[in-house]
């Protein structure tokens, strides 16, 4: 039996953006309010701008050292906990992993319960749960709370009472459809994707009315323009109208977009002046490149429109610009990252820009008006599947010797990087305005790769390759580094390296400090200037949710949800010892039992009130 499939079995800031990013009379208005306060972290990247910026300042570098945990609160669920506390007023929510508890918590009280929701959900759906019953986390707006539970159930709970207001069903299980991203709420409308890649699950991108739970348009990632909405003659990809319709069709084999995966189970960001969503697809289905081929010819064999990042309008989803990152994906690298917009300063004048750090291991600074790319850049100096982009074609100059479809089936690809995790999986980076910087989290991994063929069965695992994973050779050792980024000139300002991949989302402050975990389960915090370690405390486990800051009655608070999963932790997780199970990752992280064990928890740190 495929490792792979034995996993899936078993486990089955806020405010800058005002300045960076004009806001109109697009956006809702309870959102805005609320991420304009300091006070809130009001979305789960911080703002719509994705930016994971505070501008609160208590919090300095000449006091971090002074820190300590103040509360904590137990999820009482031993899986990955991703994603991070949404905080508006007095209240706090989290949820959980599988099966996907929310809680309210009292501010006034240290975390008194003020309701909690448990859905009943059928468990069949953990086996198709990819890389750990994960979930990023809610949204809030109004009086309404936004869940996506495993099960594919999109519910709207009373921000006040827990009470269900609707419930709307986004996919089907038994197809190994699954609901693993955090809501985006914009307007009128609550946008969510879908999980699901490894069983041949078609993406897409649905907006449902916040009122009734009624769809109101879904967008998917393969097929016909129709289908994916594009229109060739207006919809833009780099720079210039595609022109050419239906490739979501052209670029696959007979079929085979019909399970051909491109999910959309990451971030999603907004601008409201150009009242256009950002968000990426993920990889194409099945990871055996040779059964996607057209005509065995990889010039033609695009797999459109997987790994792509699209820009759609928010009223009515048609697709303003795309920009396929990894043409005919040969190795997993998943393109649903989060995309940071900022104005940034490229060739002496500010552009409009949209940031990503993608899992092939280049980050892309875009024009996010019309897609145009600007910069593209390796952010890990071992990635050696492709050796540059081309900026004109914005296609990667892949190295076949690292090419899986070269190399052909049943063959072992061997020092691939970076592997299947990425540089950078979906854990958020953080951009500050005041630096101009952007502080990533990433893992420092390669991989071999062996496909094989796989036959489709709706529901069952459809993956068709064997993989291990080991750090990066001839580096620091670890498979880790937290890095600084210079988006304008699409270089490294500084490096930190990481014992295990940093599976933490990052936080940056006024303060000039900032913020990420790692997966031992310490709270790291470092000088945004040149990274120095300033504060860490060790949590009761393995941080790979999102560091979080807010204010309280005048008093600065850093909240983080600790409890080890998701791909990097599945071993842990999910009980797996094998060296290739978990798709290699297992392997890779053998050790981390040595330093940290299952659980999860919320702890809130902030400053002594004398010091």
């Amino acid at each position: 039996m495929n490792p792979f499939v034995r996993c899936l079995l078993v486990t089955a800031a806020i405010q800058a953006a005002s300045a960076a990013i004009p806001t109109g009379a697009f956006a809702n208005d309870d959102i805005l309010k609320n991420q304009k306060d300091p006070s809130n972290w009001a979305l789960q990247l911080g703002n719509y701008a994705g930016q994971r910026y505070s501008t609160l300042d208590q919090i300095t570098r000449d006091n971090v050292k002074n820190l300590r945990p103040v509360w904590q609160f137990s999820t009482g669920v031993l899986r990955g906990h991703e994603g991070g506390p949404i905080v508006v007023g007095d209240t706090m929510y989290i949820s959980t992993p599988f099966p996907n508890n929310v809680y309210a918590l009292d501010l006034n009280d240290n975390g008194r319960i003020k309701w909690k929701y448990e859905p009943r959900q059928d468990s069949s759906v953990i086996p198709v749960m990819c890389c750990d019953t994960v979930t990023r986390g809610v949204a809030v707006a109004g009086n309404k709370l936004f869940l996506g539970q495993a099960d594919n159930t999109l519910v709207a709970l009373d921000t006040e009472t827990g009470k269900v207001l609707w419930s709307a069903k986004n996919g089907d299980a038994s197809k190994g459809e699954t609901l693993t991203a955090a809501p985006l709420v914009v307007k009128d409308k609550v946008y969510v994707g879908i999980s699901g890649g490894e069983f041949g699950v078609r993406g897409h991108l649905t907006a449902y009315d916040i009122n009734s739970g009624k769809m109101v348009w879904r967008a998917y990632s393969t097929g016909p323009d129709k289908d994916v909405m594009i229109d060739p003659q207006k919809t833009m990809m780099l720079g210039k109208p595609i022109g050419e319709p239906d490739l979501g069709i052209k670029t696959w084999p007979a079929d085979q977009w019909k399970i051909g995966g491109g999910t959309t189970w990451g971030w999603y960001t907004y601008d409201p002046e150009l009242n256009l969503i950002y968000y990426g697809t993920g990889n194409p289905g099945t990871w055996n490149p040779a059964q996607r081929a057209v005509d065995k010819d990889r010039a033609k064999s695009d797999n459109k429109w997987s790994m792509t990042i699209f820009a759609r309008d928010a009223d009515t989803g048609q697709a303003k610009w795309v920009f396929q990152k990894t043409p005919f994906d040969e190795w997993d690298y998943d393109g649903v990252n989060e995309n940071i917009l900022a104005d940034v300063t490229i060739g002496g004048g500010k552009r409009k820009a949209l940031i990503n750090f993608d899992r092939n291991g280049f980050a892309y600074t875009i024009d996010r008006t019309n897609g145009e790319l600007l910069v593209a850049q390796k952010y890990d100096p071992s990635v050696n599947w492709a050796s540059e982009i081309d900026m004109k074609t914005g296609r990667p100059k892949v190295n076949d010797k690292y090419s899986t479809f070269a190399q052909g089936e049943d063959h072992n690809t061997t020092g691939v990087c970076p592997a299947a995790l990425g540089s950078k999986d979906q854990q958020p980076a953080s951009y500050s305005p005041d630096s101009g910087l952007i502080y990533v989290p990433t893992n420092h991994i390669c991989m071999d790769y062996e496909p094989f063929k796989v036959e489709y069965s709706a529901g069952q695992p459809y993956v068709g390759a064997t993989l291990s994973m080991y750090p990066a050779p001839d580096s620091h050792g670890g498979m880790g580094n937290f890095i600084a980024w210079d988006p304008s000139a699409g270089k490294i300002v500084w490096s930190k390296p990481e014992r295990f991949a940093v599976w933490s989302g990052a936080l940056s402050t006024k303060g000039g400090i900032g913020f990420y975990g790692t997966l031992e389960g310490y709270l790291k915090a470092f000088d945004l200037k040149d990274g120095k370690d300033l504060y860490n405390f060790k949590t009761s486990s393995g941080i790979i949710g999102n560091v979080n800051t807010y204010m309280h009655k005048g008093k600065q608070y850093i909240a983080v949800l600790s409890g080890v999963g998701g791909w990097a932790g599945i071993g842990l997780a999910a009980g797996l010892t094998g060296e290739q199970e978990g798709l290699g990752a297992v392997g890779a992280h053998k050790a981390l039992g040595e330093y940290t064990q299952l659980g999860g928890t919320l702890t809130v740190f902030a400053l002594p009130d004398t010091q």
